[in-house]
C-alpha cells in the first residue's frame, strides 16, 4: 500500500507538515541499512547509551529527508528535511505498522515461545511457499522494533504473512500483538529462557499469550506446556501423554510411536479429525481418529518437536496426510547464521543462504561491509523468488543496496536477474559495479576461475532451488576440519550486559590483545567499532597494525611499548602504554625530534600487581616530571586489579583502589587537565561499581568467560571449537589406545578418533579421561594420550556415532571454563591456546 508524508503525519496525528506528498516506503532505524533515502523515514531511536538522534547526520548525508524523533532538533542545520517530534519513538513506529497490519485481509501466523520460534517459522514458509506468496520475518526479526519492520513489509502481492514475536520482559507483548493481529496462533513451549525478566514463570506464560488474546486457533507442543494452558478452548496441541481435559482429550495429534534411524525420524501419529467438519475435534464434537506416518529428515529431539508443530499447523490449514507425508521430506535445516570464512586467494566469504530477501540482503551487506574495512566486496545473488514486488521496482531496490554497500562486482544468478540487468544495458544505465548474469548455478560453476577472487569479501546469497551450496564448497577453504565458530552476535550481547552495569558516563576499552583472545583480532575489533566502544588495547605494537591495516580506525592503547616499536606506533596513531622512566623519557626524546606535539600516551601505576608500572614512591616524581614537559598528552591513568574477581581479597583490591586513586589525582592536579582513569578489569566491573572510575577494560567476558559465576547477568557463549570423527574401531577388552599403550581398555568399546590434538591446542593434559568431548547429545571421555593432531574419545555409550559426525570440544554444551580445569589451568590460555591453523569461522545471527 503506498504512503506519503502527509498520511505518516495523520496516522501519528502530527500536523500535516511541508512536501506532504513525499513518497514514503521504508522505515529506517540503523543508518547503515537504508536503501531507497528518496523513500525512507528515520527513526531516531533513543537507546540506554546511545542515541539515534547522533545518526541523523549520516541518514541526512545518504539523502534521507523525513526523521521521527524525542529531541528538539536544529532544522536549519538540515536544508529541506521535515523532523516529527513525538513522546516515543518506538511507539511512533509501532503506531505506523499497527495501521498498516489493518489494511490487510490474509491469514497472520503469529509465532511465539521460549525456543524454536525462528525454525518454526522458515519450515512453515518451507512447506506452505508453493501455495502462498508469504511475507515473513527477517531473521530474528522478533523484537519490539523488528516485529513492526516485519509487518511493515505486507504488501498487496501477499496471501500470508508468518511472523515471529519474542519478548523477555512483562509489559512487552500487548503493543506487539496489536501490530500482529495473528489469525492462528503457534506457542512453540515454555522453557527457561528469559526468565529473569519474569517475576514466575506463570507471568512469563501469560505475557505471552497475550500476543493471542483475539486469536481464534492456538497450535502449541502439549508436552512442554502448563496444563492450564491447555485448558484454554481455542487451543489445539500435538504430544505424547494424553490428557483428560474439559470433558475431551489432549493432545489432538498424538505421537503413537517414534523410531530414530541413521538420518531420519519415523514417527507414527494418530489424529482427531471432527466428523462434521473434518477438522480437529473442539473437545465435545464426535471425532474420528486417523493414524498416519511420516519420515522427518532429522534425528535430533529438537527438530522432531519443531517439525512437529509445523505438521499440526498444516493439518489445521487443512493439508491432506499425503501431501504433508511428502513436504516433511523436503524439509532443510534451517542456517539462522551468517558464517564468514576464509576463502581463497586470502579471500572471505559470507555464506548466507538462510534467508533471500531485500531485508535480509541489506543486513548481511551491512554486516559484510564491517568486516571488509578498504577490501573489495562482490557479491554472488541469485533471483529473489516470491517477492510478490514488481520485478523492475524490486531489481532497482537491489542495485541501488549494492550500490551503497560498495560492491565492486556482482555474479547474478538466474532468469529474473539475467534480464534486469541486460534491459539495464539496453538502455544504457549504468551501475558503480561490474555485473556477470549466469542463467543457472551451474553455468556460473563452468565459469569461476580462482583467478576472480583475490583477497576480496564475498557476499554468497541465494534461493534453495539455486542450491549455491555447491558456489560455497568451491570458495572455502577445505582445509582442516577443526573449526573454532566465533559468535559476533553473542560478543555483542555479552558487550552489552556489561554496558548495562556502567554509569552513562563511562567509557568502555575492550581487550583485543593476542589474536583477540585467540578469537581473530581484526574480525572482533570490526564488530566493536560497529558497536562504538570508547578504546581498544593490544599487547604489542605489531597487533595494533594489524587492526589499522584491518581498517580499524578506534583509538588503539599498546599495553607493551619498547623503543623497536616507536616508528610503527607513530606511523599508524597507535598509543603506548608508559610504565617506567626509561620507557617514558625514551618515548618523549623521540616524539620530540619527530616534532610531533601532544602526542598521546598512558601513564601505567603499579597498586600491587608487580608486573609493570610506576610505583607509588615514584609517584611525585612522575608529577614534576609531566608538569615540565609539553610535548606528550596523558590520555589515562591506568593501574592492574591483582585478585579482583576473589572476595577473600577484597581488603587488598580496595587498597589497590584507594592507592590508584589518590595517585591519579596527584598527575591530574599537575597536568591541569582531566585525564580518564581506568582499573576495572571483567571481573571487577561486576563485583563493585565503586571501581569503574571513568573507564573499564572489559576482556574475556566479551567472550562469555567470566569468572564470576552467579546468575546476576546473562552471558553467551561466543567461542565453539569443534572437529569431526574421523574413524571409528570396535576393540576388545585389554586392548590399548594411542602413545605408550596408555589407554587400557577394561571392556569391549567403541573408539572414535577425532581430528584434533596438542598442535591444535588441544593440551595433553587432557588425555586418559581428564577430557570430556560433546558428540550427538552425550559425553564422551578422552582415552589414552592426545596425540600431535588427533585424540581418541570412548564413544560406546553413544548410539549411532560415525565416522564425519561434529564433536564439540568446547562451546555451549562443554564451557570453556570446564576444559580449562580439567586441564589445570584458566579459560585465557585455553582460548588464546587454540592453534591458528584451525580455521575461524565467524557467526552473524
Amino acid at each position: 500500500m503506498p504512503y506519503c508524508l502527509g498520511d505518516i503525519a495523520a496516522i501519528l496525528q502530527q500536523n500535516i507538515p511541508p512536501n506532504a506528498a513525499l513518497p514514503v516506503e521504508y522505515l529506517v532505524t540503523d543508518s547503515r541499512n537504508i536503501i531507497d533515502p528518496a523513500k525512507s523515514i528515520f527513526f531516531a531511536i533513543k537507546g540506554p547509551r546511545r542515541s539515534g538522534i547522533n545518526f541523523v547526520n549520516e541518514a541526512y548525508q545518504q539523502g534521507v529527508r523525513i526523521f521521527i524523533v524525542e529531541e528538539s532538533i536544529e532544522p536549519a542545520l538540515y536544508a529541506g528535511a521535515i523532523f516529527i517530534q513525538v513522546p516515543g519513538v518506538i511507539e511512533a513506529l509501532q503506531q505506523l505498522a499497527a495501521h498498516h497490519r489493518k489494511q490487510f485481509n490474509i491469514p497472520v501466523i503469529g509465532i511465539t515461545g521460549s525456543n524454536g520460534k525462528t525454525i518454526v517459522k522458515e519450515w512453515l514458509y518451507q512447506l506452505l511457499q508453493s501455495d502462498y506468496h508469504i511475507v515473513r520475518s527477517p531473521r530474528s526479526y522478533n523484537s519490539q522494533i523488528g516485529v513492526p519492520l516485519s509487518v511493515w513489509q505486507m504488501n498487496a502481492q501477499h496471501t500470508l504473512a508468518i511472523i515471529e514475536v519474542g519478548i523477555s520482559a512483562k509489559g512487552e507483548m500487548n503493543a506487539l500483538a496489536n501490530i500482529v493481529q495473528p489469525t492462528i496462533g503457534v506457542f512453540t513451549n515454555l522453557g527457561e529462557a528469559h526468565n529473569q525478566g519474569f517475576d514466575t514463570p506463570t507471568q512469563k506464560l501469560e505475557e505471552k499469550a497475550l500476543l493471542f488474546q483475539h486469536t481464534p486457533l492456538i497450535i502449541t507442543a502439549a508436552d512442554y506446556m502448563p496444563a492450564a494452558f491447555l485448558q484454554r478452548d481455542k487451543v489445539v496441541a500435538w504430544g505424547s501423554k494424553p490428557q483428560e481435559i474439559n470433558g475431551g482429550s489432549i493432545p489432538h495429534l498424538q505421537v503413537v510411536k517414534q523410531e530414530k534411524k541413521l538420518t531420519e525420524t519415523i514417527v507414527q501419529l494418530q489424529y482427531k479429525i471432527n466428523e462434521s467438519n473434518n477438522q480437529v475435534d473442539d473437545h465435545s464434537a464426535s471425532t474420528t481418529p486417523v493414524q498416519f506416518e511420516l519420515a522427518l529428515p532429522f534425528t535430533d529431539e529438537v527438530s522432531v518437536q519443531n517439525a512437529l508443530t509445523c505438521v499440526l499447523v498444516l493439518l489445521q490449514l487443512g493439508y491432506a496426510f499425503p501431501v504433508i507425508q511428502q513436504r516433511v521430506k523436503q524439509l532443510q535445516p534451517v542456517e539462522m547464521r551468517m558464517q564468514l570464512k576464509r576463502a581463497i586467494n586470502q579471500s572471505y566469504v559470507l555464506n548466507d543462504s538462510y534467508s533471500n530477501d531485500k531485508v535480509s540482503l541489506s543486513l548481511a551487506l551491512q554486516f559484510l561491509k564491517e568486516q571488509a574495512g578498504n577490501q573489495p566486496i562482490v557479491a554472488i545473488l541469485s533471483d529473489i523468488v516470491e517477492s510478490g514486488e514488481p520485478l523492475e521496482q524490486l531489481y532497482n531496490h537491489i542495485a541501488q543496496q549494492l550500490s551503497n554497500a560498495g560492491v565492486k562486482e556482482l555474479y547474478a544468478v538466474g532468469p529474473q536477474m539475467c534480464s534486469y540487468f541486460k534491459e539495464a544495458q539496453l538502455v544504457k544505465k549504468s551501475f558503480p559495479f561490474k555485473v556477470h548474469c549466469f542463467e543457472q548455478t551451474s553455468n556460473l560453476l563452468e565459469a569461476l576461475n580462482e583467478s576472480h577472487f583475490q583477497q576480496q569479501y564475498i557476499l554468497l546469497k541465494g534461493a534453495r532451488k539455486f542450491a549455491f551450496e555447491q558456489v560455497a564448497h568451491w570458495l572455502e577453504q577445505q582445509v582442516h576440519q577443526t573449526i573454532m565458530e566465533i559468535n559476533l552476535t553473542a560478543m555483542v550481547h555479552n558487550l552489552k550486559a556489561y554496558q548495562s552495569l556502567l554509569q552513562p558516563q563511562t567509557k568502555m576499552m575492550a581487550m583485543v590483545k593476542a589474536f583477540g583472545y585467540g578469537s581473530g583480532a581484526g574480525e572482533v575489533a570490526r564488530r566493536l567499532q560497529q558497536q562504538q566502544v570508547d578504546y581498544l588495547s593490544v599487547a604489542y605494537a605489531d597487533e595494533g597494525v594489524t587492526l589499522r591495516k584491518a581498517g580499524i580506525h578506534l583509538p588503539i592503547m599498546v599495553m607493551s611499548a619498547d623503543e623497536y616499536s616507536f616508528d610503527a606506533m607513530v606511523n599508524h596513531s597507535l598509543e603506548p602504554e608508559l610504565f617506567s622512566f626509561p620507557i617514558l623519557e625514551a618515548f618523549h626524546q623521540y616524539i620530540a625530534q619527530q616534532g610531533l606535539p601532544q602526542y598521546p600516551i598512558h601513564i601505567k601505576l603499579n597498586t600491587g600487581m608487580n608486573r609493570l608500572g610506576f610505583d607509588t614512591a615514584e609517584i611525585d616524581q612522575l608529577c614534576n616530571w609531566l608538569r615540565n614537559q609539553h610535548i606528550l598528552r596523558v590520555k589515562s591513568v591506568l593501574s592492574h586489579l591483582a585478585a579482583s574477581e576473589d572476595k577473600n581479597e577484597d581488603a587488598f583490591t580496595k587498597q589497590q583502589v584507594q592507592l590508584f586513586s589518590n595517585a591519579s589525582a596527584k598527575i591530574e592536579n599537575a597536568l591541569g587537565y582531566s585525564v580518564i582513569k581506568h582499573i576495572a578489569n571483567t571481573a571487577a566491573i561486576r563485583r563493585n561499581s565503586d571501581w569503574q572510575f571513568n573507564m573499564v577494560r572489559l576482556g574475556i567476558g566479551l567472550y562469555g568467560a567470566d569468572n564470576i559465576q552467579d546468575a546476576e547477568l546473562s552471558l553467551q557463549t561466543v567461542a565453539t571449537l569443534k572437529t569431526t570423527v574421523a574413524q571409528i574401531r570396535h576393540l576388545k577388552a585389554g586392548e590399548t589406545v594411542s602413545y605408550n599403550r596408555s589407554g587400557v581398555l577394561t571392556r569391549d568399546s567403541i573408539i572414535a578418533t577425532v581430528r584434533i590434538g596438542y598442535a591444535d591446542g588441544y593440551s595433553r593434559r587432557m588425555g586418559n579421561g581428564n577430557g570430556k568431548m560433546y558428540v550427538r547429545g552425550s559425553i564422551a571421555p578422552t582415552v589414552g594420550k592426545i596425540c600431535m593432531d588427533m585424540c581418541m574419545i570412548d564413544v560406546t555409550d553413544i548410539p549411532g556415532v560415525k565416522a564425519g559426525d561434529t564433536v564439540e570440544i568446547f562451546g555451549k554444551h562443554i564451557s570453556i571454563q570446564e576444559v580449562a580445569k580439567a586441564a589445570d589451568t584458566i579459560a585465557y590460555e585455553i582460548m588464546t591456546g587454540i592453534s591458528l591453523r584451525v580455521k575461524r569461522v565467524y557467526i552473524e545471527e
